[in-house]
């Protein structure tokens, strides 16, 4: 089948390695290169930068609902297109152009988490379950029919980006699935019930500010959800610190105020009052310097009885 695809992240690599596997003409349609780091150099999409090396032909545009955008888009003449992560809306007009329209693979189980964030989202709220669904494109925020979803526990200790990785993989087998029933003329769409559905906005740098009076599981969950970016913090001894990971002690107890590190040893590691609970402190990092276990960060630093905030 002659597959229109278009994606940026890492996300959709797992999606566009797989259709490649299936034998389907290709070509990727992405975003532009981007300046990234300190040094601004310019970087490829992580589908760019796959696409060449599966020798799969790329344009790239900032806004694929430009005349050119839709230009290149009719030109190739698509029997379907798929879009995973992508970042941009579709307009009917490019909606209209492929045969059998479009298929999206989404990191939630529509109608719940429709938006930019849902991984992250399902993450920041303790879900404990989540999944990926393919889904008919149409021109609301993931709104269409449900073709697929497939189900999948979220670990107790699992960050957004472990989860990122696992449904990304997923998404693949699902997207696969998918386009045999397609061919096969087994496909069956489902409406989404508008009624339960949820939605979830980008995530800003500000949310992940940890408020220790929260329980411990909340500030958990928040250092997970903002993990790998753009990572929970709070303030210790003046200086804003990095929280990469926690884990929860049920086992513990403690009458402190909220924020207080009630143990502090290179031994034992880092324990912090909170609201309902002791939350243990894993991984940290002070402005410019590297991620360190708790431990070896109290090698240089004693911060027993002092106060995050």
């Amino acid at each position: 089948m002659r597959i229109a695809f278009l994606g940026t992240p890492d996300f959709a690599l797992p999606s566009l390695r797989a259709l490649c596997d299936e034998g389907h003409e290709l070509r990727v349609f992405t975003q532009p290169d981007r300046k990234k780091g300190r040094g601004c150099k310019c970087c490829m999409p992580p589908v760019k930068e796959l696409a060449l090396e599966l020798g799969i032909p790329v344009e790239q545009f900032e806004k694929i609902r430009s005349p050119e955008g839709v230009e290149a888009l009719t030109r190739f003449s698509p029997q379907l297109m798929v879009t995973v992560a992508f970042g941009q809306i579709l307009s009917r007009e490019i909606l209209d152009i492929p045969t059998y329209g479009c298929i999206n693979v989404h990191g939630s189980l529509l109608p719940e988490y429709r938006g930019a964030s849902p991984i992250q989202q399902a993450v920041l709220d303790g879900k404990k379950v989540t999944g990926v669904t393919t889904m008919m494109t149409d021109v609301g925020l993931d709104t269409g029919d449900i073709l697929l979803a497939r189900e999948t526990p979220i670990c107790e200790n699992e960050t957004s980006g472990e989860l990122s990785d696992r449904l990304a993989v997923l998404g693949a087998q699902v997207l696969t699935e998918t386009l045999r029933m397609l061919s096969k003329g087994e496909l069956v769409r489902h409406k989404q019930d508008d009624s339960r559905a949820t939605r979830c906005r980008t995530i800003k740098k500000e949310q992940g500010k940890i408020d220790f009076s929260r329980s411990a599981e909340e500030i958990h969950n928040l250092v997970r959800g903002m993990n790998p970016w753009p990572l929970a913090y709070g303030r210790l001894c003046g200086n804003t610190v990095k929280i990469h990971e926690t884990a929860l002690r049920p086992d513990m107890k403690t009458d402190a105020k909220p924020g207080t590190c009630i143990i502090a040893s290179p031994k034992q590691g880092l324990f912090v009052a909170t609201g309902d609970g002791v939350l243990e402190i894993k991984v940290l990092q002070c402005p410019s310097c590297k991620a360190l276990p708790a431990k070896a960060f109290l090698n240089s630093k004693n911060p027993l009885g002092e106060c995050f905030s």
